[in-house]
């Protein structure tokens, strides 16, 4: 027999960003709002205190952050020809688990999606014709604007104390930020962070090229703030350990920094920690949700009722959670019906490292996560398709979040992998390199999506997601491109050698090799109920008391990083359900 709790007014599955934003919002609402988290609580004291050692082998080998793949994993394969094999070790992706979720191991790029990338399909069929588009590209249009998001991407940006510089505010141009960017209402609630080495050097470069650099939005700040919600922020110290760790000094935006100081005191909010959701419960019917069933700390089953479901897990367990419950129909890709598990796209990501002599003093072992610049020459509407031959865009940026031995250090072409060659290739590229990152977009298709694994189960009993996914010629032709540009803006500034990472022609994607953590789509938001999971609101079309914000709802994936994306969609998502459907619960979009 399942313990039962008292019914609440919200269930929320997950403690991340979207989770902590939604519980915030629901509280201010007057709701009584339950979290479970599946992970442990997590907080700057004890958990990234200083001054304890930051250790590399715990964060980056040990992967103390992230999730257990004994417990929970996905299994992945090419195509519908292959067999999934389950992911066992960390490599392509890092899903976060514990308060703050991958919020909390995260870098700190805290970027806005330009406006073109709200109507990909329109955009590029109004460009160049729908034939352009490849046969089995399933882009879709989001069914929001950036103007619908731009009060949020705003408040998000301030909750967050995000550091940069505006480049078209109120429609003006300012000088010193992104010209490509959409209007901005105001300033960065900070300056930009100061730029190490590589970056001055990116400047110099980049416009040499003609192009037109801007700092990188950070959510790192730079000086000392207090958010919206009176949590304070002190200034990065470029300690280099932002990715795969906690951040020690309140400086990285994180839900633990940013948002649970102000949650952990309301009487209406409870967190539970070890809570691992099992399924969201239906009514028979599967029209409307009851609450939620999961794993105490304790391993008891038990019922959480509510009234209103929020799924703010990783955007993979959103979607698994979505396909186990019977939330919608599952995606068929043979007949292209169903909408659970469509449109499952990725982070098209490659390097370009430059080795100087003992001259330049690059100095990795310093770091800020989302510090460093960046450029948008090469992103959205200023990629002419048809000269660069793929669809979508990309960023080519000189960030250097720290480096250390354990988590690795390049070396230049011709360096051997074992012995005194390399140990001497080590010393001469530690202090004397940097690298500069090319960041594409990657379209989703119809052969690529999540679906319940037939043969492997969790150790809860229940099918793990199956990922079905390559790489397709535009993704492949969009890296070539990307990093041949980035190399000869790289040739301007003379390094001794220069080494990149551009996919070859037939390359598969590669699960063992770290990517980015920016997987999106599987459960979407659309207009249409037959190609979309969700509506404009992130609510389910099927399930109109399930919403489900994150990274999911891309229809697919731009150039940026796309935290600033799910911070905005949530805030979107959170006004919809206090200012519409609280008043008069049901689907806030007809199908």
């Amino acid at each position: 027999m399942s313990i039962v709790k008292n019914k609440v007014d919200a269930v929320i599955v997950g403690m991340g960003w979207t989770g902590a934003i939604m519980a915030k919002e629901l509280t201010d609402a007057g709701l009584s709002v339950v979290c479970l988290e599946r992970g442990p609580d997590r907080d700057t004291q004890p958990d990234f205190a200083y001054p304890r050692v930051v250790d590399e082998l715990e964060g980056s080998v040990h992967r103390k952050y992230l999730q257990s793949l004994s417990k929970e994993t996905v299994t992945i394969r090419h195509n519908m020809s292959d067999t999934a094999v389950p992911y066992r070790q960390m490599g392509s992706f890092k899903p976060g688990t514990g308060v703050g979720g991958a919020g909390s191991h995260w870098s700190g790029c805290h970027f806005r999606a330009l406006p073109e990338d709200f109507k990909v399909r329109s955009n590029v069929e109004q460009r160049y014709g729908k034939k352009f588009i490849p046969a089995g590209m399933t882009i879709q249009d989001f069914p929001v604007t950036y103007e619908d998001l731009e009060p949020h991407f705003d408040h998000f940006e301030y909750v967050c104390g995000t550091s940069g510089k505006a480049g078209v505010l109120n429609g003006q141009k300012v000088e010193g930020g992104n010209p490509f960017e959409g209007s901005r209402s105001r300033e960065f609630a900070l300056p930009p962070n100061p730029n190490y080495l590589g970056a001055e050097m990116f400047y110099k470069a980049a416009r040499e090229m003609g192009y037109h650099p801007y700092p990188i939005p950070a959510s790192n700040a730079s000086g000392p703030y207090v958010n919206p919600y009176g949590c304070q922020m002190g200034p990065c110290n470029f300690c280099g350990f932002c990715s795969d760790y906690g951040c020690l000094n309140y400086s990285k935006a994180s839900p633990n920094a940013c948002i649970m100081p102000v949650l952990r005191g309301r009487k209406g909010f409870e967190l539970r920690t070890l809570a691992q959701v099992l399924k969201v419960n239906l009514t028979a019917d599967k029209k409307k949700a009851t609450g939620v069933t999961y794993l105490d700390a304790q391993g008891r089953e038990t019922e959480q009722p509510a009234d209103l479901v929020v799924l703010c897990a990783f955007s993979l367990f959103n979607v698994h959670l979505m396909l186990l419950s019977g939330i919608g129909v599952p995606y068929d890709p043979v007949s292209n019906t169903g909408t659970i598990g469509r449109n499952y796209s990725y982070q098209n990501l490659n390097r370009v490292s430059l080795f100087f002599d003992e001259t330049v003093h690059a100095n990795q072992f310093m770091g800020i996560g989302g510090g460093g610049t960046t450029i948008d020459d090469l992103n959205g509407n200023q990629n002419d398709s048809t000269k660069s031959g793929f669809i979508g865009g990309g960023l080519v940026w000189a960030r250097q979040p720290g480096g250390g031995p354990v988590r690795g250090i390049a070396t230049a072409p011709g360096v051997p992998n074992w012995g005194s060659g390399w140990k001497k290739g080590v010393k001469e590229a530690f202090r004397h390199s940097f690298y500069y990152e090319v960041q594409g977009s990657c379209m989703s298709y119809q052969d690529a999506y999540l679906s319940l694994d037939p043969t492997y189960k969790d150790a809860f009993g229940r099918p793990l997601l199956r990922m079905t996914f390559d790489w397709h010629d535009n993704e492949v032709k969009a890296s070539q491109y990307l990093v041949e540009k980035a190399s000869d803006m790289c040739k301007v500034l003379g390094p001794k050698a220069i080494k990149g990472d551009a996919k070859k022609d037939g390359d598969h994607y590669n699960v063992t090799q770290y990517q980015s953590t920016h997987t999106c789509g599987g459960a979407i938001m659309g207009s249409d109920p037959k190609t979309s999971a969700l509506n404009r609101y992130l609510q389910s079309w099927d399930v109109s008391n399930v919403f489900a914000p994150g990274a999911n709802a891309f229809p697919q994936n731009n150039g940026y990083n796309p935290t600033g994306m799910v911070g905005a969609l949530t805030y979107w998502c959170a006004k919809a359900v206090r200012e519409q459907y609280l008043k008069n619960p049901g689907p806030l979009v007809q199908a």
